[in-house]
């Protein structure tokens, strides 16, 4: 099952280490970053599952990345300031934001709070069918709902990124699905045109799961197209 991943974007070195320590302590994947022109380019090539932001940067108003991530993802943001004003906590929940924690903050507020949106986001997706159901193919399946892929019935370890691509591959099963919504969907809207990283991410995921990726029993090429999913047994 891969781990809930978490990107910390905060300049204080000292608080950035105890949120870190916390996070890796309780089982989750931890990247940092110590800008917000960082903070960015890991939201868009890492797909984090949460972001904890601080609003005071060194080269950026928090808000800013509020503001550009909402227009295409609905990634759950906790912001985590020391800026205690009302106007400041409704300006960034107006923007986006999903929570909001006070600096000072104690470590089982700040894990609560993370599970709350998680909790939330998953609740977002587990309301549709396709991800209640879990997808089956011949000896695949994908619980959603536990974020585990299995072959044979054994776990298949997939990275995040990996696992966000064969997620919206099985809720699309049976279509094509074309390079640039796979590349939207997972990077968002500022992914590299080339397909590289989507086509290296591929190769990795068939390895994984085909018994000859040359010749795929899961996964399809729909050459200069995209991609294809097997069809849900479910749905034959």
């Amino acid at each position: 099952m891969p781990k809930f991943s978490i990107l910390i974007i905060e300049d204080e070195k000292n608080i950035q280490t105890f949120m870190r320590k916390i996070l890796i302590r309780h089982d989750y994947r931890v990247l940092c970053a110590d800008t917000g022109t960082e903070g960015l380019s890991l939201i868009r090539s890492q797909c984090p599952d949460l972001v904890l932001l601080d609003l005071g940067l060194p080269d950026m108003n928090g808000n800013q990345i509020i503001r550009d991530v909402r227009t295409w993802s609905s990634i759950p943001i906790i912001v985590i300031s020391a800026r205690s004003a009302e106007r400041e906590k409704v300006q960034a929940l107006d923007l986006g934001a999903d929570d909001y924690i006070t600096k000072p903050f104690g470590t089982s507020e700040l894990l609560a709070r993370i599970r709350t949106s998680l909790r939330h986001s998953n609740r977002m997706h587990t309301d549709q069918e396709l991800y209640i159901k879990a997808y089956r193919h011949d000896k695949m399946t994908l619980d959603f709902s536990k974020r585990l892929l299995t072959l044979e019935d054994e776990p298949v370890h997939l990275t995040p990124v990996e696992y966000k691509i064969v997620a919206y591959l099985a809720q699309n099963s049976g279509k094509v699905v074309t390079y640039a919504s796979i590349l939207s969907n997972v990077w968002g809207p500022y992914a590299d045109d080339d397909n590289k990283i989507l086509r290296v991410n591929m190769a990795n995921i068939r390895r994984k799961i085909e018994l000859d990726p040359a010749q795929p029993h899961y996964i399809f090429t729909e050459v200069g197209v995209g991609y294809r999913m097997a069809e849900d047994d479910g749905q034959v």
